[in-house]
């Protein structure tokens, strides 16, 4: 699945899916808001927006180390993610930070 990204026409992510920050502002930084891009691709994407994910970031390795450190994803999220960059969930960031509540808690 995505695996034809390099030929893939040149694709940039939708601006709808990151409706709250104002991405054409000079203060905008990709890299540095790479976890948000990736969660909201992981949440919202269409398959445009994951081809641009991949073509942005330097394809599956290099994005797989920004989805580790996504700071919150729902379960079903979670597993997509898991699955499509080939992830266990117990690397995600997300899901360590989840376990680590449980424990506080008592769960």
């Amino acid at each position: 699945m995505f695996d034809d990204y390099k030929t893939y026409p040149r694709q940039s992510v939708s601006p709808v899916i990151l409706w709250d920050y104002d991405t054409t502002s000079p203060e905008w930084d990709w890299n540095v808001m790479a976890p948000r891009v990736a969660q909201r691709v992981i949440q919202y994407g269409e398959a445009n927006d994951y081809y641009a994910l991949l073509q942005m970031y330097g394809g599956f390795e290099k994005t797989a180390e920004i989805v580790r450190r996504i700071p919150s994803l729902s379960g079903k999220d979670l597993n997509w993610a898991c699955f499509l960059f080939n992830l266990k969930k117990e690397e995600m960031e997300c899901y360590r930070r989840k376990s680590l509540r449980r424990e506080r808690i008592g769960f």
